[in-house]
């Protein structure tokens, strides 16, 4: 047995997108060791190889705002990017980035490896044992590591089990031993671990898709980026889409038995958004085909990835399955898709700071938290390894407010309303989200990241100094004037854009692109922000209505999810309305509107 006398400040467990967020957060402030059962599976993408989409994509604009490496990994790696919702209005345009499966995790172990002060050690975290103030994390073979704070981001791992049809065996992912040991110490520490329930779909072998009967969805010719700098390939590919087939419904139908989840063999509770190719045929019976995308793997790929239709069908079945959809007649599958079960905490155990209120010292981040993606895992982790370092400091928490943005709204829900299913961010969830874009996010955690210590001050200054130029640029639109109107009303047209205002005699300020785009975007939309700024206000100071006797049936604008969860807990306040887990801000935001028009 092997004990150090010297305690970490931090020590996270798990090389995911959690762990490696918050190893890279901790390491901001002092050293850092990250416990991983194989360094060669850090950064592994086990299910779409992809960053970004609605909701997800401002999550990872914040994380790079907070000095954070998804964004930068996301970016170098990029073989296919697309803008999304572009037809649509500003608060949900996404960015949606599909990488080199391989290169990504290659680039994050390069990036971790090399840090300095991010110390990996090969082990199986077994045990927690308190030790004064701080834990000692102990290994299956008997090492012992002390440690001030640790951070658990143990992804889908806790007692994992994948399903293939009927079959199931012990594995965190495919072809990974699950974390067989560390539920214990959660659950003898007081915290109620739950079941739930993930999948992949199939992947397969490039060769066998007829890509002419596909439909191509071409990069974008200008593309975007996460972290300022657009990578080498990101124009390298297209994605292409199919769509099921009656062929394919009937089989799915048919077969139900053999489905764990519909034959009782899976306990825990699947994605509502995110759910398998048989959950949506008999969910939604009465459609008869659901669009399927088809993602490479990366630009010499063998493998195409099928989004959409995750499963745990039999591998014989998905055989047949995948072989019903068009392009796909003589498909072969490569890697099957698989169902996997795992453990979560109950997140409303947690503080905003991700730390245990009954394990102090103990913080979690990621699919552990009962969230799913990996975009919600690196925000999580960020926020945990940065909470974590600043109290092995002994230094006051610092708190990411829902009103800051996506990661605020994020731990907001998980711990004040829970989940009883996997967690996902969406734009909806955002009850301001033109306040909250992928585009101004650096402007909105600047000032944060530099008081937490998670940016420098050069990366502040840089900050300030773009919406400085931003805001005189905005200033001198308003004072040019041709033909009694000025620079800045012409802009306000729908029509007109920065592009169009030199032939109509104005001079456009020297700004890099996206400090155009933020100059557009602020001029146009500024009476819709200055409403949304208003309401925000206002909201804050509607919080203790009282909804005694409202018929949430008569309330058209609530979701159907959010009516029937505030028939069922009848709040007496909006305040405790907006805590029902189910209860979006959205629907607080048309609840406090029917009031007032009552």
């Amino acid at each position: 047995m092997t004990s150090f006398a010297k305690p970490w400040p931090v020590l996270v467990i798990g090389g995911g997108h959690a762990g490696i967020e918050a190893a890279w957060a901790a390491a901001r402030f002092g050293p850092v060791a990250l416990l991983v059962g194989n360094p060669a599976t850090i950064g592994r993408m086990p299910c779409n190889p992809a960053v970004g989409g609605p909701g997800k994509s401002q999550l990872v604009a914040e994380v790079t705002a907070l000095g954070g490496l998804m964004g930068r990994l996301a970016d170098e790696t990029a073989i296919h990017t697309r803008m999304l919702n572009v037809s649509k209005g500003p608060a949900v345009q996404s960015l949606r980035v599909q990488n080199e499966r391989d290169g990504y995790a290659a680039r994050a172990q390069e990036y971790v490896l090399g840090h300095p002060d991010i110390h990996v050690i090969r082990a199986e975290a077994a045990d927690l044992e308190p030790d004064g103030d701080g834990w000692q994390v102990v290994a299956t073979d008997g090492r012992r590591f002390r440690t001030h704070s640790v951070v658990i981001a143990a992804g889908t791992f806790l007692r994992a089990q994948t399903w293939y049809g009927r079959h199931s065996r012990p594995e965190g992912r495919q072809g990974e031993p699950p974390s067989r040991f560390l539920s214990n110490p959660l659950a003898r520490g007081g915290h109620v671990l739950k079941r739930y329930k993930t999948g992949t779909p199939p992947r397969v072998r490039a060769d066998s898709v007829d890509f002419e009967a596909l439909k191509e969805f071409p990069a974008d010719a200008e593309p975007r980026s996460f972290s300022g700098t657009v990578g080498p390939q990101a124009t390298s590919s297209p994605t292409w889409q199919t769509a099921t087939t009656p062929e394919t419904h009937r089989l799915i139908q048919e077969n139900l038995d053999q489905s764990p989840m519909f034959a009782g063999d899976i306990e825990g509770l699947g994605p509502r958004y995110c759910p398998s190719i048989e959950d949506k045929v008999v969910r939604f019976a009465h459609h008869d085909r659901h669009l399927l995308f088809v993602e490479p793997d990366g630009v010499q790929t063998s493998e195409v990835y099928l989004q959409g239709f995750s499963s745990s069908l039999p591998p014989v079945l998905q055989d047949q399955l995948v072989r019903t959809l068009p392009g796909f007649e003589r498909s072969v599958i490569q890697r099957y898709a698989y169902a996997v079960e795992y453990d979560v905490v109950d997140s409303t155990e947690l503080t905003l700071c991700l730390e245990s209120r009954l394990l102090p010292g103990v913080f979690t981040a990621g699919q552990i938290n009962g969230t799913s993606g990996y975009e919600e895992a690196a925000a999580q982790g960020l926020i945990a390894g940065m909470s974590a370092a600043r109290r092995s400091l002994a230094l006051e928490p610092e708190i990411v407010s829902r009103e800051m943005g996506y990661i605020g709204v994020m731990l907001d829900d998980l711990v004040f309303k829970g989940s009883d299913e996997p967690y996902r961010m969406m734009t909806s969830r955002v009850e301001h989200r033109l306040l909250s874009r992928q585009d101004n996010a650096d402007q909105r955690f600047a000032a944060f990241g530099w008081r937490a210590g998670l940016l420098d001050e050069v990366a502040f200054r840089r900050v300030e100094h773009k919406y400085a130029r931003i805001d005189a640029a905005k200033a001198d639109l308003a004072t040019q004037r041709q033909a009694g109107m000025t620079a800045e009303t012409w802009l306000r047209r729908p029509e007109i854009s920065l592009a169009d205002l030199p032939a109509l005699g104005f001079t456009v300020p020297a700004l890099q692109r996206d400090e155009l785009e933020s100059l557009e975007l602020q001029v146009k939309y500024a009476g819709y922000i200055a409403r949304a700024q208003r309401q925000q206000a206002s909201e804050e100071r509607a919080r203790d209505i009282s909804l005694v006797g409202v018929d949430y049936s008569a309330v058209s604008s609530l979701s159907a999810e959010a009516r029937e969860k505030l028939k069922r807990a009848a709040p007496a306040t909006l305040a405790q309305a907006s805590r029902v887990p189910g209860v979006r801000h959205a629907d607080v935001s048309n609840l406090l509107i029917h009031l007032r028009h009552a």
